[in-house]
Parts: structure tokens; C-alpha cells; sequence
């Protein structure tokens, strides 16, 4: 995505040097594993105008730090493109590859923390410091009007970006909320990651009763 003059990028240049740690490790990982992409992640979105943001935490090290793509690569996106494929928000197929020709639908994918974080933790100043980027996002795609959050971190970030109060909006698998501003309803979801789905906490049926929830919610709104 391009910015407008004046403004924050959608995304971060892939030479980001805001954050002093990630930049160390994406160098690192640079020496060790120079064919990887190892830079910030750039959003995925359909060309159509996106209706639903999903927001991440972060890429993973052999997702989408290696790939470009977020959610391509590692077990996280075999459950999320699944998914998506089968609520119509992605076509074609999913073979955890860049180019693999999956198409998005109505639909985009970013990440609250764009680059890969040590032991996929990113601290709290890093989570702030990539905030303007994840507004930027919003705006530059005004025909948003649900936004997934993958996991209490996306939830609590992306209200942060909106200056939510976070106990107005408690996170919670399954829940929902009318935030009152740009006409956006945010729902909710326990992150698709392999441990989440090894430990039970998230079932596939869990995370596509979620998808289920959005997809009514935004035919309600063409009625």
C-alpha cells in the first residue's frame, strides 16, 4: 500500500529501524537465513474493497518472517485460509506459499506488530510503536466494517488504536461489540495457533462459529 503525503505508511518500509530489538533479530536472521523475507510483513488484501481486517499478533518465524505473506507458512494459516475459504473471503488454494495464487475476498490481514518478535512476544513499547501503522491501515480502507481479532493482544491493541477504553470491551472468545465509532463491529477469537488447537483452548468448529457470526453480521447489513 502507498501512503498519502503527510501521513503514516499502511505499512512500514521493509528497512524499519523503529524498534532496536526486532531490527537486531531480523539482522540475525538475515545472516542465518538470507533467502527468508526477514522485514516488516506488509498487510494481505483482496482488490475488491476489504469489509472484514483480521489482526494478528505478529508474524512467525517460519510463517510469515520467512514467507512475506501473514499467515503463510506456518500451522496458524492452514486453519485461517481453511476458513476463509469456506466462508467466501478467500479463493483458489492455500498451499502455504506466497505464490500460490490465493485470492482474498472482501477480506485483509495485517498484524499488530509487523515484524517477527523474539519468542513471538512482542513488549509493550514495540506494540505502541507499531500502532500508527495499524491505524493507518484502518484509514486508508474506510470500507471496513468488521474487524477479527486473533487473541487478547490484537483485541486490546487494535481498541488502543481507536483510544478504546479496554474494560469496555472485555475479550472474550465468541464475543462481539459495536464500537460506536467508524461503524465497525469488532468480534473476537482465540488466536488459530497450533498450541491453542493442540491444548483444546480453540476448536476448527470454535474458530469457524466465529466466521459464521461475521459473515451473518455483514449480509444483516446489505438488507
Amino acid at each position: 500500500m502507498t501512503s498519502v503525503a503527510g501521513t503514516v505508511p499502511a505499512d512500514p518500509p521493509l528497512n524499519c529501524n523503529l524498534c532496536p530489538r526486532l531490527v537486531s533479530l531480523r539482522n540475525d536472521l538475515n545472516t542465518a537465513y538470507p533467502d527468508w523475507f526477514n522485514a516488516p510483513v506488509p498487510s494481505f488484501a483482496s482488490a475488491d474493497p476489504p469489509e472484514l481486517l483480521i489482526v494478528g499478533l505478529a508474524p512467525g518465524l517460519k510463517g510469515a518472517n520467512r514467507t512475506g505473506r501473514p499467515f503463510t507458512g506456518d500451522y496458524a494459516g492452514d486453519l485461517l485460509y481453511e476458513t476463509m475459504l469456506e466462508f467466501g473471503f478467500a479463493s483458489g488454494q492455500y498451499n502455504a506459499d506466497p505464490g500460490d495464487g490465493l485470492t482474498l475476498h472482501g477480506a485483509m490481514i495485517t498484524n499488530a506488530v509487523r515484524c517477527l518478535p523474539p519468542e513471538n512476544k512482542p513488549t509493550g513499547p514495540e506494540i505502541r510503536t507499531c500502532r500508527p501503522f495499524l491505524l493507518s491501515t484502518l484509514e486508508q480502507n474506510a470500507s471496513v466494517r468488521t474487524v477479527l481479532a486473533l487473541g487478547r493482544i490484537a483485541h486490546d491493541t487494535f481498541l488502543s488504536t481507536l483510544s478504546l477504553r479496554r474494560a469496555s470491551y472485555p475479550f472474550a472468545h465468541g464475543a462481539s461489540f459495536d464500537l460506536g465509532v467508524r461503524n465497525l463491529q469488532l468480534f473476537d477469537s482465540y488466536h488459530c495457533s497450533r498450541y491453542n488447537t493442540n491444548t483444546g483452548r480453540l476448536t476448527p468448529e470454535m474458530f469457524k462459529s466465529v466466521f459464521a457470526d461475521i459473515r451473518r453480521y455483514l449480509d444483516s447489513q446489505k438488507l
